[in-house]
């Protein structure tokens, strides 16, 4: 006996998308809505709070240089 199809919401649109793995964009109802999230996280509009990994300081300021 097979599992039932769960059903959520887009992430982007909001729109109902079966999580199966026939959905190749999932958790995204289409690859439109995957490339607005990517492009999101490329202009930097999505954070994840913590500590920078690296320190902003100009390489010319940098101890033995």
């Amino acid at each position: 006996m097979s599992e039932p199809v769960r059903i959520l919401p887009c992430p982007t649109c909001r729109k109902p998308v079966k999580w199966s793995s026939a959905n190749t964009y999932r958790p995204f109802c289409s690859e439109r809505c995957r490339l607005i999230d990517f492009g999101g996280w490329a202009d930097e509009r999505y954070r994840i709070e913590g500590d920078p990994a690296f320190d902003d300081v100009p390489s010319d300021e940098v101890d033995g240089e």
